[in-house]
């Protein structure tokens, strides 16, 4: 599903615009309750068997935009009602962030495997042979049935008809899971077991029915620039080509300034200091203290660790993430201002509502909830003309090229190699929390000592984010352009070295 514009896009991305246009527009906030009529026009229903479903359903993703928990079916009220919760420039996420709307969810079935009428009933019946439960049998016209009590979902019988006449389902969100966080409720809809979930948000962008969606700040953001905040927004390098072929950096950055923010910093620069802690970590600590490391960035990935491979938690890095380093930096030189880290991802939320973080990231952005605060004020990025400070040019290469899948790792090692030249580095990368599983459980059997492993959360990496825009190719595409634009190459390099040991000790 993911790069290919769908109706569900429109729905996510319609919210955020309505929402954002209620913040910068202000005034009677009970408007808000006209939102899903306004989306949703008319007697005839576009998607569902009934407009009042339909708008039932925008009306809870209009609650999540907000920041406020979903409603209980038999508590639905206008969100009016409370809409004083979100009506403040600062609310941090009340966990769950990613929630499915239940009356949205299609309750798809299980994962099955499914024998179809292109069975030809052939005399060989290979699927049959094969099967280690015997769950396949024959009908009088000498067709092929599964018996789903026995099946094992193997697919061994998939992959043995030579008629292609097997086919293997699964609901999208619980194959987008690589937590296996995904269960059923009494009604067999989808909810999630949030003792698994690393809020990576996976799930919310694989759904064809938009019944999943995670909390976002923008009323909040828009608030206190309404109130005169100095609001600084740190902005992930997956960022580029992410508003279209228009959106150059600096236009992006002009942009922004028009949205309401008063500056916008590179987060490649965090990158970059991280880069070069995380490599002085692993000089010092493999093998001589433990047997691998891996890298700090990704959120979800991290916790994933923690939680299912506890005995690893000191073997994933304790750099800060880029995020932190470069909030930590800006609010060194601007003490007053709110920092925005604006990005691809859903679990950057769930990791600026830490408490040891809340001091340094006060808002997250998608990118997706940033084109709706463009939308809203109409944006044209063809007719805007970027000035001499809109240039972005702070972050290097290297950091930069954190956005895509091994770019982590092939900066840690380009900077161990001008660090310690004789030192080879092994490195894996974990494309999507199931790779990142496999890459953990070889760890166990004492099979990556003396490694570097990177872990994604995204297929893909950032780029791949739950929050992007972009198909991922395209934006690895433009991820690597901007990494080779770059002024400085390695990380090594950064003019923002000497601050390393002074973001390190703020808030510790």
């Amino acid at each position: 599903m993911r790069g290919v514009h769908s109706a569900v896009d429109d729905i996510r991305r319609n919210v955020f615009t309505e929402v954002a246009r209620l913040a910068y527009e202000g005034g009677d906030l009970n408007k808000v309750d006209l939102i899903p009529y306004k989306m949703i026009r008319g007697e005839v229903a576009h998607h569902r068997h009934d407009v009042f479903l339909e708008r039932a359903i925008v009306r809870e993703r209009v609650r999540l935009a907000l920041g406020m928990s979903p409603q209980n079916v038999e508590d639905q009220l206008p969100i009016s009602a409370s809409i004083h919760e979100a009506a403040t420039d600062q609310k941090y996420f009340e966990e769950p962030l990613v929630n499915i709307i239940p009356f949205a969810c299609n309750a798809c079935p299980p994962k099955q495997v499914r024998i179809t009428d292109s069975c030809q009933g052939c005399i060989s019946h290979p699927c049959m042979n094969v099967c280690p439960k015997d769950a396949i049998y024959l009908d009088k016209d000498k067709h092929c049935h599964i018996d789903q009590d026995k099946c094992i979902k193997c697919g061994k019988c998939f992959n043995q008809c030579p008629y292609r006449a097997i086919s293997k389902i699964e609901r999208p969100c619980a194959a987008a899971c690589g937590m296996d966080a995904i269960e059923s409720d009494e009604l067999g809809r989808a909810k999630i077991n949030y003792d698994k979930c690393v809020s990576c948000g996976m799930c919310l962008v694989n759904c064809p029915f938009a019944a999943i969606a995670d909390k976002s700040q923008i009323f909040q953001i828009i608030t206190a620039m309404k109130r005169n905040e100095e609001v600084i927004a740190c902005v992930a390098p997956a960022f580029v080509g992410q508003f279209g072929k228009d959106a150059t950096p600096a236009k992006i950055k002009a942009a922004m300034r028009q949205l309401g923010f008063t500056d916008v910093v590179e987060v490649a620069i965090g990158a970059d200091l991280c880069t070069v802690e995380e490599a002085r970590d692993f000089l010092e600590e493999v093998p001589a203290k433990q047997p691998f490391m891996g890298t700090s960035c990704c959120p979800a990935w991290s916790v994933m660790a923690k939680k299912l491979f506890p005995q690893f938690k000191d073997y994933i890095s304790m750099a800060l993430t880029p995020m932190v380093i470069t909030a930590r930096m800006v609010k060194k030189d601007h003490p007053n201002a709110r920092i925005c880290f604006v990005g691809p991802c859903a679990a950057k939320k769930l990791e600026a509502n830490r408490r040891s973080v809340r001091s340094d990231v006060d808002f997250v952005l998608t990118f997706e909830e940033l084109q709706g605060m463009f939308d809203a004020k109409e944006i044209n990025f063809a007719e805007i003309v970027p000035g001499p400070d809109d240039d972005m040019d702070e972050g290097t290469g290297m950091g930069r090229g954190f956005a895509v899948g091994g770019g982590v790792a092939a900066a840690v090692v380009e900077a161990i190699k001008h660090m310690d030249p004789d030192r080879e580095v092994k490195i894996e990368y974990g494309d999507g929390l199931r790779e990142c599983r496999k890459m953990l459980a070889m760890a166990k059997a004492g099979k990556r000592d003396g490694y570097l492993l990177e872990g994604m959360a995204c297929p893909g990496g950032c780029v791949a984010g739950a929050g992007t825009i972009q198909p991922v190719k395209q934006s690895a595409a433009n991820v690597e352009k901007f990494k080779n634009e770059a002024t400085e190459m390695s990380c090594t390099v950064s003019p923002h070295l000497n601050r390393l040991e002074e973001v390190e000790e703020r808030g510790e």
